[in-house]
């Protein structure tokens, strides 16, 4: 167990000062290639049923399949690298497991990719900013306004505080880097092929409703650990707000995890966040979450990204501290 506190360590450590260099081989893009393939395969085998009425059946198979190949690969070679590097040499098997679990966290990645639109916003105007954010959304983002591009990059850091942060932590904590890696390819099979339209509807249902089950408690942690950050982190931030928002707001959202985080931090920031977008040139008619205690402003990315690094702290802490006390 000490090997693995000190990879869990070392590889937060290392997510926070490295993040994602461009270049650099990671392994969820290539799980990202394989769900891209697969998903290219699997699709051209239900398109070419005679029977058009058996389509949508055959497309929640082979979504079905998707989910347990994927799995299946990343579970076993992510094991067999793991169990080989410690077969080998208890050193070799830390410094390996360090990397996975570094692998395996994005808070580093999510602060640099959402600073870039505050960046642009400041340096380079609107144009510039809508190009940024449109790098870490998924809604339309040609027409925003300034406002419109701010938000969205809070919500993004707000949500993905859960998902890129601290689900892949516990379950790093419950099953190392194997059951690390397995969260990522499911939440990454889930942002590929979990679209709700004619392509996907079908095909992408059983990865979306996986990546439901396998985040419903990890984000409503997510938001209390969240909301507990306030506290540490001054007049900006209000933790008695954010509980009130959390409590409120939660679950304005389609999906049942994805407005646990985004409520804490609307209310722990003061703005009022979500409502109407534009995905793939039609608007959705999406609840607001949070109060306008004030205007957004640009400085808000920043204060989002504060709070997700001090969630994502927090939530180390408490951790090392249970893997602690399981070597106790």
């Amino acid at each position: 167990m000490i090997y693995h506190l000190t990879a869990f360590i070392a590889g937060f450590i290392l997510d926070l000062f490295l993040g994602d260099p461009i270049g650099w081989p990671h392994p969820i893009r290539w799980i990202g290639s394989m769900i891209g393939s697969l998903s290219d395969s699997f699709l051209k085998r239900a398109d070419r049923s005679l029977d058009i009425e058996t389509i949508p059946r055959r497309k929640r198979i082979m979504g079905v399949w998707l989910v347990v190949i994927v799995i299946t690969v990343t579970a076993a070679t992510s094991f067999l690298i793991l169990h080989f590097a410690y077969t080998v040499y208890s050193f070799l098997g830390v410094i390996i497991e360090s990397v996975m679990t570094y692998y395996c966290l994005a808070a580093k990645s999510l602060w640099v990719e959402s600073m870039k639109v505050s960046t642009a916003l400041e340096k380079e105007g609107l144009q510039s900013g809508r190009s940024a954010v449109s790098m870490i959304v998924g809604r339309d983002t040609a027409e925003l306004t300034e406002k419109g591009v701010i938000k969205a990059a809070v919500e993004t850091v707000a949500e993905n505080t859960s998902d890129g942060v601290i689900a892949p932590m516990i379950y790093l904590v419950i099953g190392g880097p194997v059951l690390g890696l397995v969260y990522k390819a499911i939440n990454t099979m889930d942002s590929m092929v979990g679209y709700k339209n004619d392509k996907y509807m079908d095909f992408g249902k059983a990865a979306a409703k996986l990546d439901d089950v396998v985040n419903y408690i990890p984000s409503r942690l997510s938001a209390i650990l969240m909301i507990v950050s306030c506290l540490f982190l001054g007049h900006n931030y209000s933790a008695i707000y954010a509980f009130k928002i959390f409590r409120r707001d939660r679950y304005n959202h389609a999906s049942p995890n994805s407005a646990q985080t985004e409520s804490a931090c609307a209310g722990a920031l003061g703005l009022r966040l979500a409502g109407p977008a534009s995905y793939f040139g039609k608007i959705v008619d999406k609840k607001y979450i949070g109060d306008s205690v004030r205007n957004i402003e640009l400085a808000d990315i920043k204060r989002a990204n504060i709070l997700m690094v001090a969630t994502a702290a927090l939530c180390e802490l408490i951790c090392a501290a249970i893997m602690v006390l399981i070597v106790l």
